[in-house]
């Protein structure tokens, strides 16, 4: 028996009603469960006072000044090194750079063949089980050989330098190599390092507006800027390849007012990244970070009332600023008071991710649910070293020990009534030291040494 079929232009355009309502509802549901971007820019010896949402009078930055009356401003965040490396050693680990090796500089000289072991979970590895695209650009300094390259440690894209700093124009590192790599091969690109690390982000969340992919991405933006060479965004070059001293010198007197005009440019650069996050529909479900590897360098650099500065285990060593955005759950304007180091970061972006750390002896704490619902950040000592200077952080305490001239000096300060660590109240707290520098031999001996210990 033949059945004809009823061609009813009302019930197929009902039908393809019905269909196209599922799949926005089940878009939207998509979209709405998916898991939040991550942008991380960190700055590379920026000082606590060289944005003006922390006090500066001098250097304009207003696009990071937005950013942080969007969200929240952090002012008792600190890098978990006074340096590059290990704070970025702790940033992939979540880990105290300690137990992955890299307490120190990374060296151009003396060190091309050390990097960050393969061993180590990152970050992007991370990310990346969790159904994350992930890219970085700028600065690695985990490491030279291809070997330890960005791409072979969780990140699928790449595009940047491995050494600690690099000519801003010419990208020519301190021993004379060209040092600019597209993923795990060094091919030199042409412009303005800053620029050049603004326009790979721009260029990554528009191929992957995860809207369209339906994939969330990690973008790791690792600036130079204000790191020396001291090169504006229309200067010539200082280095070329094959020469280990500068080809020309800046002069004095123009010195501090490039400066102040690279950190300016890294604000403009951003602002355009913001806006990009803006257009392509991304601003509700990005999570936006913004801070520094360590503290301002001594010559130049602005710590405001900190003591100390880049190589210290003051607070002007490590104290930096930091700003997070995320409009979905941030109350704009806020400001926190809670110690947070780098290292938390590996924790809480994957808490946001809905997944736990992987790896063993993770250091870092989530401070997901202390932004989001206000619960208390969990109490813990914190610790810096760097050679033979040592600081211990408990509550509001923090312990000081430094060496010079084969001599020891121990000293205390409260930071709630002296950020500026201008008074040493130790010998009026005899008993206070003596449990933290037991506290700090102990960390030291599990944590630096890596034998097991027993705290009384």
């Amino acid at each position: 028996m033949k059945i004809n079929k009823v061609k009813n232009p009302f019930f197929q355009w009902l039908c393809l009603g019905v269909l196209v309502i599922c799949y926005t509802v089940g878009f939207a549901q998509q979209k709405q469960d998916m898991p939040p971007n991550i942008i991380l820019i960190m700055a590379d010896d920026l000082g606590y006072g060289e944005l003006s949402s922390y006090g500066s009078i001098k250097i304009k930055t207003p696009n990071l000044d937005k950013l942080a009356s969007q969200g929240v401003t952090f002012l008792d965040f600190h890098s978990n090194g006074p340096l590059c490396s290990p704070t970025r050693a702790a940033l992939m680990t979540g880990k105290y750079q300690q137990r992955t090796g890299i307490e120190g500089v990374i060296t151009a000289a003396d060190h091309r063949e050390v990097g960050l072991s393969l061993d180590e979970i990152t970050l992007a590895e991370e990310l990346q089980r969790l159904g994350y695209t992930t890219a970085m650009y700028g600065k690695w300094h985990l490491g030279y050989a291809e070997t330890f390259n960005p791409t072979h440690q969780g990140f699928d894209e790449f595009s940047g330098f491995v050494s600690g700093n690099i000519d801003y124009h010419a990208h020519v590192d301190q021993e004379g190599y060209l040092d600019w790599w597209k993923n795990n091969t060094v091919k030199n690109d042409h412009g303005y390092s800053t620029d050049l690390i603004n326009t790979y982000g721009i260029d990554f969340i528009k191929t992957h507006n995860s809207n369209k992919t339906g994939q969330p991405f990690f973008l790791y933006l690792a600036q130079e800027s204000p790191h020396y060479p001291i090169q504006g965004r229309y200067d010539k070059p200082v280095r070329e390849v094959g020469n280990k001293k500068y080809i020309r010198k800046v002069p004095k007197d123009s010195i501090q007012s490039i400066y102040e005009g690279m950190i300016e440019t890294m604000d403009e650069t951003i602002g355009d990244l913001m806006q990009v996050v803006k257009n392509e529909d991304l601003e509700e479900n990005t999570i936006v970070i913004f801070c520094s590897d360590n503290g301002a360098a001594g010559k130049r650099g602005d710590n405001g009332v900190l003591r100390g500065a880049k190589a210290s285990v003051y607070e002007g060593g490590h104290r930096v600023p930091a700003i997070m955005r995320f409009p979905k759950y941030f109350k704009a304007g806020t400001v926190n008071n809670t110690p947070i180091l780098t290292m938390d970061f590996l924790p809480t972006f994957l808490d946001f991710a809905k997944g736990k750390p992987s790896g063993i002896n993770i250091d870092g704490v989530s401070f997901k649910d202390h932004l989001i619902e206000g619960k208390a950040f969990p109490e813990r000592d914190l610790f810096w070293i760097f050679r033979e200077n040592k600081a211990i952080r408990s509550g509001d305490w923090k312990l000081v020990k430094t060496r010079a001239d084969n001599q020891t000096k121990v000293e205390l300060f409260n930071l709630r009534e002296d950020i500026s660590e201008t008074h040493n109240v130790a010998d009026a707290n005899q008993d206070r030291v003596k449990i933290m520098i037991k506290k700090l031999e102990l960390w030291e001996k599990e944590v630096r040494e890596g034998v097991p210990t027993v705290a009384n």
